[in-house]
């Protein structure tokens, strides 16, 4: 097997550029669309927004690789990083450190790379871990740095990357290379062409023992950030761990050749995606907060409860919907209570129904309809 850094152009990535035209003015048309709807959100509320898009990339971007973390600890890591909370003494090394390098990325998105940036986000990544050899640093292992998959006797190899030798070396150039592709570079590039050659190209490198993943991921959204001007906030490893399986597909599909044309496609398909998700997500923010505040001293505390519960379960909602067993569970109420809270939620426009009887669920209403007076 031969792979795309075995090969005698590596690493001149070819692409036909004119199939991401229109990809591209999307994207800056969708940039637009997102800095607007942010500016609905107020001060306080844009803090609060900032967290939980931060907070839901950090645990989606580890998700991805197989680590769950704990959505509170992250949370009030990031509140303690940005200033809006106490100090972080019981959160965990593996929330602490990747809550640090998002705050990282935001604060620094338009620093130069460098090894250090890299160094400092791995050495936040992998603080607790006693099973790397080298953490802060690039890798320096004799054996080949593989992607395997499937039992010892019957191995699968996905990828293997450059020998660790070449690392100090791959590194330099990939830096030069994402530096002077910047926008005041010297060879400037747009947008999402610059962001999926950018995770393709690391992730090829696979410079660290362990991170690469996350620490790609940080990169495409340092360089669409760059491209902005401003953090971008996008809903990247979100969209991704959705898609997991696509993902590594179309990273296997795309490690052999210097053509990258179809990577480049998928990857900036991923990110229209990604921002339209994060563009809903600011959405229905402000219409939480225009919910609550034409209920506001008109609810009693069992449907408060609820109808906090069921916005923290986000913009999908309850699966299915909200039921009576739901709203029962929620507020250890009768059935007869809840039948009328539930009820009486309906006639306030804070829910809608569908279905009858058992099959009865109810949604949050957030029309626009909804928030006339």
């Amino acid at each position: 097997m031969t792979w795309n850094w075995q090969q005698a152009d590596w690493p001149n990535f070819t692409y036909d550029s004119t199939i991401l035209e229109p990809l591209e003015k999307q994207f800056l048309l969708q940039s637009g669309e997102f800095i607007g709807a942010f500016r609905h959100v107020g001060p306080d509320d844009q803090d609060t927004l900032k967290i939980e898009l931060i907070s839901d990339e950090a645990l989606k971007t580890s998700e991805i690789e197989g680590e769950i973390l704990n959505r509170d600890s992250v949370q009030s890591s990031l509140r303690h990083q940005f200033g809006l909370g106490d100090d972080q003494a019981r959160v965990p090394p593996a929330e602490r450190g990747i809550a640090e390098m998002m705050v990282d990325l935001y604060r620094g998105f338009a620093d130069a790379l460098s090894d250090k940036t890299m160094f400092d986000w791995h050495s936040m990544l992998l603080s607790g871990d006693k099973t790397i050899q080298v953490i802060g640093g690039y890798r320096t292992h004799a054996d080949p740095m593989q992607v395997v998959s499937g039992p010892i006797q019957k191995r699968t190899v996905h990828f293997e990357a450059p020998p660790s030798s070449r690392m100090t070396a791959e590194m330099k150039q990939f830096i030069a290379w994402f530096n002077d592709t910047a926008p005041k570079g010297k060879n400037p590039l747009s947008a999402l062409t610059r962001a999926g050659i950018a995770h393709l190209y690391f992730v090829c490198i696979h410079p660290f023992e362990d991170g690469n993943g996350r620490i790609g991921r940080a990169i495409a959204e340092k360089s669409l950030a760059q491209n902005l001007g401003q953090p971008s906030l996008i809903a990247l490893a979100y969209t991704i761990e959705r898609k997991r399986k696509d993902y590594y597909a179309a990273l296997e599909r795309n490690n052999k050749e210097i053509k990258i044309t179809n990577w480049l496609k998928y990857f900036a398909s991923t990110i229209l995606e990604a921002q339209q998700s994060t563009i809903k997500r600011v959405d229905f923010h402000v219409a939480k907060a225009k919910l609550y505040e034409k209920l506001r001293g008109k609810l009693n505390e069992r449907q408060e409860k609820t109808i906090e519960r069921v916005f923290r379960e986000g913009i999908d909602g309850f699966k299915g919907g909200l039921s009576a067993e739901n709203y029962i569970s929620i507020t250890q109420a009768s059935r007869a209570t809840a039948t009328r809270d539930l009820q009486d939620l309906v006639e306030k426009g804070a829910l809608t129904k569908t279905g009858e009887l058992r099959h009865t669920r109810y949604h949050l209403n957030l029309s626009e309809a909804s928030f006339e007076q």
